[in-house]
C-alpha cells in the first residue's frame, strides 16, 4: 500500500471531530473548533453511534423501557425508524398513530399519516442515504417501504436474525430483500446490533459504501490490490500508531477505539472534507463541493446513551476541566 498525504488529514480530521464532540458536551454554545471547514460544513461524528440520529435510535426506539422489547418489536421499530432515518418523521408518526408497534400499529394508518405529512410539505425521508423504493406494487415510495417491512415480518426475519451466528450472517439475511443493496443491508445490520436482540463485536464485519470508496481513493495512491474492506480493517488496526505518529491525543468513547464501521464513515467524511482541503485530488466520485452547511440546532443535546453492553464511561474522556457552570451542566456524566 502507498498512502497519499490525505491519510494524515484523515487522522487529523478524526481527532478534531472527536474533540468537537466532547467540547459540545461541555459547552452547548461553542465555539468548538478553529478548523474553518468543520466550522462551515456538516460532518458526522467520529463514532457513528454518537451521531444524533443513532443516539435517538438507541435511546428512544430500541431501549425505551415504556415500549415492548420483544425481538419482533425491536426489529420492527428499528427498521421503520431507519427506512426514513429522520427523527421528525418518527415523532410525527407516533403523535398521530401512537407508539409504533408490530402488534398494534396499522400499516394503512402509518401510510395515511405519511401521505398527510407530505401533503403538508414535510420531507419524510432523510437525505443521509439514497433510499430506492422496492417495487412491491404501490405508487408511493413510502407505501412500498411499509410493504417491505411487512414482508420481512411475515417472513419471520426477526427470529432468523436473532439466531444469526455472525454479523455477516445478519447482513446476508437482509441483503436479498428488494430495495436494500449491500450498503443499506450493512447499515441496518449495524443498527440492529445496537439493540438487545444482537450482541456482535462491531469489528467482525464491514462493507464500504460509495462515499468510503471515494475517501479511500483519495487517501491511497496504491492499495496493493487490497479490497476496500481490507483497507478499512488495516486502517482500524493502525489507529493507535497513526495518532501517536502525528502526536494526536485521540480520546475514544471510554476504552472503546474506533471500530471498522467508524473508520468506514470517516473515509466517507474525508471524501467530503478533502473537496475543500485538497481540491486538487479528484477521487472517484468527481464531486467538488460539500452540499450540507453546518447549522446549529436549537434542540438541547441529550445525555449520550450507548448500548449498555459497551459500558462506555464518558467521564474518562473529558478533555479539560470544565468551569463551574459547565460542571453543573455535566452533572449527568458523573
Amino acid at each position: 500500500m502507498e498512502f497519499s498525504p490525505i491519510i494524515d488529514t484523515y487522522w487529523r480530521f478524526a481527532h478534531e471531530r472527536q474533540q468537537v464532540y466532547f467540547k459540545r458536551l461541555q459547552d452547548p454554545s461553542g465555539p468548538w473548533t478553529n478548523d474553518p471547514i468543520i466550522k462551515q460544513y456538516r460532518f458526522t461524528n467520529a463514532y457513528r453511534a454518537a451521531d444524533r440520529v443513532s443516539q435517538y435510535l438507541i435511546r428512544h426506539v430500541q431501549y425505551d423501557d415504556a415500549r415492548p422489547q420483544s425481538i419482533e418489536e425491536i426489529f420492527f421499530r428499528t427498521i421503520i425508524f431507519k427506512i426514513f432515518n429522520k427523527i421528525e418523521t418518527w415523532e410525527r408518526l407516533e403523535r398521530v398513530v401512537g407508539p409504533l408497534s408490530w402488534a398494534l400499529t396499522s400499516f394503512s394508518d402509518v401510510s395515511d399519516a405519511l401521505d398527510r405529512m407530505m401533503a403538508a410539505g414535510h420531507t419524510v425521508y432523510s437525505a443521509a442515504y439514497i433510499m430506492p423504493a422496492p417495487r412491491l406494487g404501490f405508487i408511493r415510495k413510502h407505501a412500498n417501504h411499509l410493504a417491505l417491512v411487512k414482508l420481512m415480518m411475515e417472513d419471520g426475519l426477526p427470529a432468523k436474525i436473532a439466531e444469526a451466528a455472525t454479523l455477516r450472517h445478519v447482513f446476508e439475511l437482509l441483503l436479498p430483500y428488494p430495495g436494500l443493496g449491500r450498503f443499506l443491508a450493512f447499515q441496518y445490520a449495524i443498527d440492529l446490533n445496537y439493540s438487545s436482540m444482537l450482541n456482535f463485536d462491531e469489528s467482525d464485519f464491514v462493507i464500504a459504501g460509495p462515499g468510503a470508496l471515494d475517501g479511500i481513493a483519495k487517501c491511497f495512491i496504491d492499495t496493493g490490490k487490497l479490497s476496500a474492506e481490507d483497507i478499512i480493517y488495516e486502517v482500524t488496526n493502525s489507529q493507535a500508531a497513526a495518532f501517536a505518529r502525528l502526536k494526536l491525543d485521540f480520546k475514544g468513547l471510554g476504552d472503546r477505539p474506533l471500530q471498522p464501521i467508524d473508520c468506514q464513515n470517516l473515509f466517507c467524511e474525508i471524501s467530503k472534507y478533502a473537496r475543500v482541503s485538497h481540491p486538487d485530488v479528484a477521487g472517484v466520485s468527481g464531486r467538488t463541493r460539500i452540499k450540507q452547511q453546518y447549522r446549529p440546532s436549537s434542540k438541547a443535546t441529550e445525555r449520550p446513551f450507548f448500548p449498555p453492553r459497551w459500558k462506555v464511561e464518558l467521564e474518562k474522556t473529558t478533555l479539560t476541566a470544565p468551569s463551574v457552570n459547565q460542571q453543573m451542566s455535566l452533572s449527568w456524566i458523573s
